[in-house]
């Protein structure tokens, strides 16, 4: 892609998240996104075809950020010491540092899921992009449990529990910011989690 039309590109995502966590996805437009980003409905439709696709690129674009965030996560937690080891609590901490807990995000997610749920089309599209998302993450979270003694029992529990406790914990967090014990029983709940869906390699592991 020519370095000009990524930066158009770019600049249309930027305006459109300020426009959709402002308006509302469902009250937005191709003008209002135009109008923010400083161009043409030309441009809009030379990168996208619709504010539907305009919003998967965007989600893809966060995901794909959000997953290089975890797996430096994970590599810097298996790094930690000397033990060949990882410490557990380590590193869920060390994950959900790097995932965002984010109002503007949450809400434009929450608005669009609602729309896509009334399209048959886009929501067997956030479906696949959902079970792509794991696909990434899945292995990362072995690769811990794993240097952590332990070893999966249903991946694909494990993975839907993950997705709904992230999901769950962030509109807690998100309702109720000034609150540490609900930020605090959201590490929790992931390694509860984590610790449901895998078993020790041996019976003396404690972790």
């Amino acid at each position: 892609m020519p370095r000009s039309r990524a930066h158009t590109r770019e600049r249309l995502l930027a305006a459109a998240l300020d426009v959709f966590a402002e308006e509302g996805f469902g009250r937005s437009t191709v003008e209002q996104v135009c109008e923010r980003a400083g161009y043409t409905r030309g441009a809009f439709y030379s990168n996208f075809t619709s504010l539907d696709e305009l919003f998967l690129a965007m989600w893809e674009g966060r995901s794909a950020q959000m997953l290089r965030a975890i797996e430096d996560a994970v590599v810097a937690a298996e790094s930690d010491g000397e033990s060949d080891a990882v410490d557990l609590d380590v590193a869920a901490a060390r994950v959900l540092s790097v995932i965002p807990v984010d109002d503007r995000w949450y809400r434009v997610t929450s608005e669009f899921t609602a729309h896509a749920l009334r399209h048959p089309e886009l929501r067997v599209a956030m479906a696949e992009r959902e079970a792509a998302i794991q696909s990434v993450i899945l292995p990362l979270v072995e690769s811990a449990l794993a240097r952590a003694g332990r070893s999966v029992t249903d991946r694909s529990a494990l993975g839907r529990a993950l997705v709904a406790v992230h999901d769950g914990t962030t509109a807690q967090v998100l309702l109720e910011p000034d609150r540490t014990d609900v930020a605090a029983a959201r590490t929790d709940l992931f390694l509860c989690v984590l610790r449901n869906y895998s078993e020790p390699n041996s019976p003396s592991e404690n972790k």
